[in-house]
This record gives C-alpha cells, structure tokens and sequence, in this order.
C-alpha cells in the first residue's frame, strides 16, 4: 500500500477529516486512481486532487467511494457537509465543489451528463439555460425547472437535517459516556498536569476496563478517524490509550500533533498494522483491547 503525501498544512480540520476518511476507504478498496475513475464516473485527476486536499469532491463522489469502501453513506455525507461548510469559509463563501473531469475515452455528451448528475444543486440554481437546453426556454419550461428546483432545495434541507441530528447525537452520546463512567481505583491512573490560563487544555486520563476494553474516561469512539492536525476528546482518548500502552503522546491535551503521530505509528508497527499515523478502527481495536 502507498504511503500517501502529507496534506497541506493550511487545510481546514474538518476538511482533513473528510479527505483522511476518503484515503483510508480508497486502500482499502485496493483500487488505483484509474479504476476508481471507472467505477464513479469522476477521473483520476480529479480524485488526484480530492485525495491530495486541493479540491473539494462533490457529494455524488463521497457517495459512490462509501459505496465502493463499504462505508455508511450517511455518516461520510456528514462528514462531506460539515467539510463543504469549512471549505466554503477558507475560500470567499463558495463551498460548491468543482464537478469532476470527464474520465478517460467518454464522449463529450457523456462528459455533459457527468457534469450535470454531480452539479445538480448547481444545476437547480442556475439560469434556465443549461446542459440540456437545444434553444430558449418556453414558459411551460420554466414552470417545471421551478418544480424541480424546489423538488431539489427540499432534499437538501431534509440531508442537512438529518445530518446535523447525526453529530449531535454522536456528540451527545459521548458526553453521556463520560458523565457515567466510574473509575476503578485499582485500573485507574491520572493525568492532571496544571494548566495554566492562556495554555492548552489538558485532560485527565481515567483509565479503566469495561466489558473487555479499555477506556479513559474521554471518549467511548471506537471508529472516529483521527490524523495529524485535529482535536478534541477523541484525541485525548487516543493520548490517554496511547501511554497506558507505553507509547510517549507527549501531553495530553486533546491536540493530535508530532509527538503523537510518532506514538501511533510506533504503536501501528508493533501491532503489524499499516503503519500510517492515522487512527481509524483498526488502531482503535488495538488501544482498546
């Protein structure tokens, strides 16, 4: 398996998450950015730039790599509308993402109704003048694009909904688990350096084993795909996992750096995994056995 190039340095971290989730699911499928290209309909160019975090791939491309990698489509087009909202504020409010290129040896009508299925929220809101109009629209024309841009604007709505219930029930299902766990006094070890006001928050580690697997009192995550440059409980979970298993995170303070990345990869090498710096379900399976 390839080692893939560092992304840049100033992607958002919601972004980040996406692309690592999308790199991971592509490994695992085996497939080369030609085949890949085959199978979604969008060309190796351009899942060259989604992969490499220097474009922003359509909704239809995170939809078809989920059903290629064996993924839950809901959970990876939450993931793609949180990063659509990143990418649209790093980038003047435009978090369209650019339609794919034709792949390899499609005609060019072909490539016209490529561009069309990815682009379909741009397609509902353009001028009535588009991919498929031979002259200029009459009026029954435009009343049924009207039918069909509302038809599409409430679709989006009902995705946004369901995804933003998602995360919040994710999140909510996190802080839960951590107001109920009870520490064992004889499996428990803390972490509690001082911190100062304007520092970084640290996070105990109250680690614990419950039905088999070990926890630390952040996060009950079992598949939250981490990577270089992101934060939160998860992170300190993994930190706190990390040093009960020997390996040197650094602080522990829920910020996925240098110093933890090293301890990943540390761990990924001893456990015979892909030794990538990434955690995603595998390297959670090991920190929590």
């Amino acid at each position: 398996m390839s080692r893939w190039k560092a992304l840049p340095g100033e992607l958002d971290p919601r972004v980040r998450q996406l692309v690592v989730r999308l790199r991971r699911l592509k490994d695992h499928s085996g497939l080369s950015l030609r085949q890949l290209a085959a199978k979604t309909g969008y060309s190796a160019s351009s899942w060259e730039r989604y992969l490499g975090g220097r474009s922003l791939p359509p909704r239809e491309a995170v939809e078809a790599m989920a059903r290629i990698g064996g993924d839950d489509p809901t959970r990876l087009l939450a993931l793609h509308e949180v990063a659509a909202e990143a990418w649209g504020e790093g980038h003047g409010g435009t978090a369209a993402p650019e339609a794919s290129d034709a792949t390899d040896g499609t005609s060019a009508a072909g490539a016209a109704h490529t561009v069309e299925a990815a682009g379909a929220l741009r397609a509902a809101g353009a001028d009535d003048t588009g991919p498929y109009s031979l002259s200029a629209p009459n009026e029954g024309t435009r009343h049924g694009r009207s039918l069909r841009v509302a038809l599409v604007a409430g679709s989006v709505a009902l995705v946004l909904a369901v995804s933003s219930a998602v995360l919040l029930a994710v999140r909510l299902s996190d802080g839960d688990s951590r107001a109920s766990a009870t520490p064992l006094g004889s499996a428990t070890s803390s972490v509690s350096p001082s911190p100062s006001p304007s520092g970084p928050r640290t996070y105990a580690c109250e680690v614990e084993r419950i039905d088999g697997r070990w926890y630390a009192g952040n996060s009950r995550t079992r598949d939250a795909v981490l990577a270089e440059g992101l934060a939160g409980p998860e992170v300190a979970e993994a930190q706190c996992l990390l040093r009960r298993a020997g390996f040197a995170p650094g602080v522990v303070d829920g910020i996925f750096g240098p110093h933890t990345k090293s301890a990943v990869e540390q761990l990924q090498k001893q456990a015979g995994l892909v030794v990538d710096g990434i955690i995603g379900r595998h390297t959670w399976g090991v920190l929590r056995r």
